[in-house]
């Protein structure tokens, strides 16, 4: 259910580009999703709410903010 998420997410990791504050945060949104232990609605709230908050970062490369945004709007419409 989450594996594009996850990937998509996976690669903003990975970019040693983005600075490490985020490159945690998407970590920690990738074990939250992992998490079965968490009801689905709480897990896409809590994911959406850290990439949102991400994407307001002043030091994010815009590229990276395209590509955050993107996740949300995926996990928006997972949650719908």
């Amino acid at each position: 259910m989450f594996e594009e998420v996850i990937n998509l997410i996976q690669q903003v990791a990975s970019d040693r580009t983005v600075p490490r504050n985020i490159r945690t945060k998407c970590e920690e949104s990738i074990e939250i999703l992992k998490d079965d232990k968490e009801d689905v609605a709480v897990r896409v709230n809590t994911v959406v709410s850290t990439m949102d908050e991400v994407s307001n970062d002043p030091n994010i490369p815009m590229y990276t903010r395209t590509q955050i945004w993107n996740i949300v709007s995926i996990m928006e419409s997972i949650q719908k």
